[in-house]
């Protein structure tokens, strides 16, 4: 862990007008002085393809997926393409990865949404047998491999491999077989709760918690007109507790607003997304991220930085968000 927590950029998941665009924000938070820019991987741009080019467009920011999700590429895959993204970036990288969910994993790559913590783990294990640069042998429950080794050299600088969860299992993995975990959907109280399902895990694998790097996703919309954020924040957490499955919807039970949740996904499941954002209360949305002024988002940014055990704090901006609302946002909550 770091001496006290960095403050990274995720940038948006929702459709952005280009690629120069979002290579616009990642220079704009390098010049900010964030630590790294994360891109998620949906069904918009491929990460791949937009990290090499914020990797060639920028000096020092670090890069990262966040998240790759471990079905729609072979795990020997994902080990090449972090060995090239690693040698492209000059050792900018590290690796999110995570099983996604069935609306994109079956609805959208048309794969068997089957045994995603079996899999993500044996996903780490390959990808870091590639980047080894050792020949890869292996033999597990899902993948067995034999026989080949890379056939570039390995980066001399290896990444970081991190897995993404909300639920105990899934952050207790990541403390058992990655080099960190990603974080997301979580009130402060429940990100300490999940802190101590990673710590058993890092106990399982008989590792120190303090060598893993937790990052943070947290919501922000930081704005002069505060009701507008507000909306936004609304509206894109009815969207993933409504729209992306069950998982979301789960962590919110979870964290004790199981009737709320009930309610946001019944309304966005029957159509009406206006009722499913209203059913967002302003406790769940504050308990969840910041949305406000710029003056409180800054406040309140600094109580999720004061929470020991996190090394990353994202900047994640809600889908709905246009590209001057984002560089607002960025702006107002830029490392001082």
């Amino acid at each position: 862990m770091t001496d006290g927590p960095t403050r990274d950029a995720f940038l948006p998941v929702a459709a952005q007008p280009s690629v120069d665009t979002l290579v616009a924000y990642a220079q704009e938070a390098e010049e900010l002085g964030y630590d790294r820019a994360w891109i998620p991987e949906t069904w918009g741009r491929d990460a791949v393809t937009t990290l090499t080019a914020i990797a060639e467009r920028t000096d020092s920011i670090g890069i990262g997926t966040s998240i790759a999700n471990v079905y729609s590429r072979s795990p020997a895959l994902i080990g090449q393409t972090a060995a090239t993204l690693q040698e492209v970036s000059e050792g900018r990288l590290r690796v999110g990865l995570g099983p996604s969910g069935p609306a994109v994993v079956e609805g959208w790559h048309g794969a068997d949404y089957d045994r995603p913590l079996r899999r993500t783990r044996e996903t780490i294990d390959i990808a870091r047998l590639v980047l080894s640069g050792e020949r890869v042998e292996y033999d597990g429950d899902i993948f067995q491999l034999s026989g080949l080794r890379l056939r570039c050299d390995p980066p001399d600088t290896l990444p970081g491999i991190d897995a993404a969860g909300m639920g105990p299992k899934s952050v207790e993995l990541a403390g058992r077989f990655a080099d960190g975990w990603h974080a997301l959907m979580l009130t402060r109280e429940g990100l300490r709760d999940r802190l101590a399902d990673l710590k058993r895990g890092a106990d399982l694998g008989d590792r120190s918690v303090s060598d893993l790097r937790v990052t943070l996703s947290l919501p922000c919309i930081a704005l002069d007109d505060r009701e507008r954020a507000r909306q936004l924040a609304r509206n894109h957490l009815a969207f993933y507790v409504g729209a992306m499955g069950t998982f979301y919807r789960e962590a919110l039970e979870r964290q004790g607003y199981e009737d709320e949740a009930v309610e946001i996904a019944s309304e966005w499941a029957n159509g009406d997304h206006e009722a499913s954002m209203a059913a967002v209360s302003d406790e769940l949305l504050d308990d969840l991220g910041i949305a406000g002024t710029p003056a409180e988002c800054r406040e309140r940014y600094a109580e999720w930085e004061a929470i020991d055990g996190v090394d990353a704090v994202s900047v994640s901006v809600p889908r709905g968000a246009d590209p001057d609302e984002i560089s607002a946002t960025m702006r107002a909550l830029a490392p001082e």
